[in-house]
């Protein structure tokens, strides 16, 4: 495999023509964190499910989470294990159905992590 070669340096009017853009200042763990939870966000049917459960201040059955959308209890349990995953959703069981809630703690730092990666 050849060397890496030096890029040249173009100076017009005495400038360099290009500014180097620095290092990334998130982590490859932090990145990697945040790009799973926009991965989850990256669905509509997801977004609103976070939407119709940030409006309760208790938690939801899985049932009535699923009256409210043209998807069978499987698909939205699948939705809802990705959001799990992430921890934008947190979990009990009462009986045989699962009720969902919002993490409130996860969603917090979420404008965070947009300001840590745009630099904001």
């Amino acid at each position: 495999m050849p060397a890496a070669m030096a890029r040249p340096t173009i100076i017009i009017d005495g400038q360099p023509c290009c500014t180097p853009p620095g290092s990334p200042t998130v982590s490859e763990a932090d990145a990697a964190a945040y790009a799973a939870w926009f991965k989850a966000l990256a669905d509509p049917t997801r977004i609103r499910i976070l939407n119709l459960l940030a409006q309760s201040s208790e938690p939801v059955c899985v049932c009535d989470i699923t009256d409210q959308f043209p998807l069978g209890q499987p698909t939205i349990s699948h939705h809802l294990k990705v959001l799990r995953d992430v921890r934008f959703v947190v979990a009990e069981r009462r009986g045989t159905f699962m009720h969902y809630q919002v993490n409130q703690a996860c969603l917090a730092e979420l404008p965070e992590a947009a300001r840590r990666i745009l630099n904001v």
